[in-house]
Formats: structure tokens, sequence, C-alpha cells
């Protein structure tokens, strides 16, 4: 998979992370289901399944490691945003015991960050959306390919 993909298929899985229900892309179905719509549809990746499983992974995250950095994310400017997320990320993961690999764990940490920022500080969503989405892959994108994909990680 070409590290362009990887990049498209990351700010995919962002955006549905941050959609509520409504956008045509990341949609539910009716009877509970998800479903995702547009291209590569049969290709096994569905953003939609993959930013729910982030979306758990950022709920099991405790939360009580993440409040001291928003206050310093409140803080920062638009441009040092950027920096700043990836330094709060790679500070929760220092706090956290090596439970996991080390990619996971900054998946895990950046995606409860976000989380928390997203429902706490609506204002900055789309400057943490564009952080989030720079961030993993800057960080990410080669662990990802490694891993196969979006849709081979293994979200544990």
């Amino acid at each position: 998979m070409s590290p362009r993909d990887i990049e498209q298929q990351t700010f995919d899985i962002i955006s549905c992370f941050f959609e509520e229900e409504q956008k045509p892309v990341c949609h539910r179905t009716g009877d509970g289901g998800i479903e995702s719509d547009g291209p590569g549809d049969d290709d096994g990746f569905d953003p939609v399944l993959i930013a729910d499983k982030l979306r758990e992974l950022a709920d099991d995250f405790d939360v009580t490691f993440i409040q001291p950095h928003i206050r310093k994310l409140q803080e920062a400017v638009a441009d040092k945003a950027v920096e700043e997320f990836a330094r709060s990320v790679d500070s929760l993961c220092a706090a956290q015991r090596a439970e996991v690999a080390p990619e996971m764990q900054l998946l895990r940490a950046s995606m409860a960050l976000g989380l928390y920022i997203k429902k706490t500080c609506p204002d900055l969503r789309p400057t943490i959306q564009s952080c989030m989405a720079a961030f993993i892959n800057t960080r990410l994108a080669g662990w990802i390919n490694q891993q196969g994909g979006w849709d081979q990680v293994t979200m544990t």
C-alpha cells in the first residue's frame, strides 16, 4: 500500500472519528449497523468501523492523564498546535505503562486526546482534526503501512 493511500485513509478515518452521524461518507444505517459510502467499499477498508474502534480505544484511555495537557493545547497558538499535540501525546505515552506496542500507545493516546478535545473544546475541533491527521501521518504512517493498512491494524 502506498504512503499516499495511508494518508488518504488516515484523513477519511479522522473525518469519520470526528463526525457525529450526518456526513454522507460516514453514517450509520437505520438498524444500528455501520455503513460507509464512497470509493473502495469492496476492499475491506471501512473508515467508519476503524473510527469506531479508535473511539473505543480513546474512551478506554484514562482521562486523568489528559486533563493537564488540555490547558497547554488551549493556550497554544494555531501554528504551534501540531507541535503541542505531539508533545502532549508523547507525554501521555511516557506517563503510561508500556502494555502495548509503542505505535499502538501513540495511536491510543492521540485518539483519546482528540476525542477529549472534541467533547470539551468544540471550537478547537478543526485545528485538532488537522493536528491528529498530521501527527498520525508523520509518526505512524510507516507503521500503519507495515501492518498492511488501516484495515489490518489490530486495535487492542
